[in-house]
């Protein structure tokens, strides 16, 4: 699915993690996503959250230690306490270069020849809470829509207060919900917010203008389909390639296998509520009776975790739930969406309906319908939106 950059939609998102999805022959000996060449602290222990040199979260003073209670910290000051990191989990997509899908179309999808991280979930909307709580006191570009607290569809994140002292809260229920009615650049800036380290300050070079892509004001169709990912890139909105193999590729070695639905199957899944009970072809959030209905209509991400309803690589929802950005252009102003919303006309999205046609920004309120941003890749990312019909398949 495509949407135009500047138009109005709900969407979800996925990262991709690039410094964690780094080339095969990179060397990373404490696991961090981060290879030793570019890794200033390289004895992280397992499962710490770092920053995109490596360096543990809330390292303040610089010396690789993640004890909050670090004597140091607090001698030159620091009273603390440091808020929670967003931390987003990721799955390895191997099997580098690996042939395209050619079944349906050539030269076809998925083929990829990397390494490379993607966000197991979802992006949710207690992680892009967080976001605007560190950087849209003051929301210069707009990360913030009220249709996300106002509307039927909306991920329930309120804002209260007034510039320069928004502040951003998650109704109870709902923080581990998808996020939605995020356009493209909203994903974009999200991903540099990641790549620099998830800094509070405001909208900027140094936290949302800049890092993966850079973007420096860019709000316009045509300022926005001319940003790239850039060279050093680490958390990044996934290519239209990178997000195929990460759904639909077997995971069967360096091949061209591919599924036709995300649940490791050739049939569609169930629409059932979590964690589902089909166990050959999986379950999934879909169909216009919706699998779980109102005021939800979302479940919470990786809710269905009875296999096979996550992928070969194991990620969640990537085929229900929301539509997912991708970076692709497909003609004009408009960015590619993919995955399945929880519609009847499009149930679950089969892999023949890679992209679909849609804007960014919506130009008009139109009428929209339920459509949401999912997961994060190098890492890529994942988020979700909703906007007004007008898809095509591919």
């Amino acid at each position: 699915m495509m949407k135009g950059i500047g138009s109005f939609v709900i969407v979800a998102a996925w990262l991709v993690l690039f410094g964690v999805a780094s080339p095969a022959w990179a060397v990373d000996l404490d696991g961090d996503g981060v290879d030793d060449a570019s890794d200033v602290c390289k004895n992280t222990p397992p499962g710490t959250a770092v920053d995109a040199e490596g360096r543990p979260w809330g390292d303040v003073d610089h010396d690789c230690d993640t004890d909050l209670d670090d004597f140091a910290l607090f001698q030159k000051g620091f009273t603390g306490p440091l808020a929670s990191p967003v931390v987003i989990e990721t799955v390895t997509i191997g099997n580098q270069e690996n042939t395209p899908d050619t079944r349906y179309e050539t030269p076809g999808y998925g083929a990829v020849d990397y390494v490379y991280r993607i966000g197991k979930f979802e992006i949710t909307a207690g992680q892009y809470a967080a976001f605007l709580n560190a950087v849209a006191k003051t929301d210069t570009y707009g990360l913030y829509n009220t249709i996300m607290w106002h509307d039927i569809w909306g991920c329930k994140i309120q804002r209260t207060g007034s510039s320069p002292n928004y502040s951003y809260s998650v109704a109870a229920d709902w923080a581990d919900r998808p996020v939605n009615y995020v356009s493209w650049g909203d994903a974009a800036r999200f991903a540099n917010w990641l790549h620099n380290g998830q800094p509070a300050a405001a909208q900027g070079l140094t936290t949302t203008e800049d890092g993966s892509y850079y973007l420096n004001g860019a709000t316009s169709d045509a300022a926005l389909i001319a940003v790239t990912r850039k060279a050093n890139a680490t958390w990044v909105i996934p290519s239209e390639d990178e997000w195929y193999k990460a759904v639909y590729h077997k995971n069967d070695g360096v091949t061209g296998n591919y599924w036709d639905y995300p649940t490791r199957s050739n049939t569609a899944p169930s629409a059932q509520v979590p964690p589902g009970t089909d166990m050959t072809n999986g379950s999934a959030n879909f169909d216009g009776d919706w699998a779980i209905g109102s005021p939800y209509f979302r479940t919470e991400v990786g809710a269905y975790d009875a296999k096979p309803s996550d992928s070969p690589y194991g990620t969640f929802d990537q085929g229900g739930n929301v539509y997912e950005w991708n970076e692709a252009i497909l003609y004009g102003s408009y960015r590619g969406m993919a995955a399945g919303r929880s519609t009847a006309s499009t149930a679950c999205m089969p892999r023949t309906a890679t992209s679909t046609s849609q804007r960014a920004r919506p130009t008009s309120s139109g009428s929209v319908s339920p459509e949401y941003l999912e997961h994060a890749a190098i890492a890529l990312l994942g988020f979700g939106g909703v906007g007004v019909l007008g898809r095509r398949r591919r």
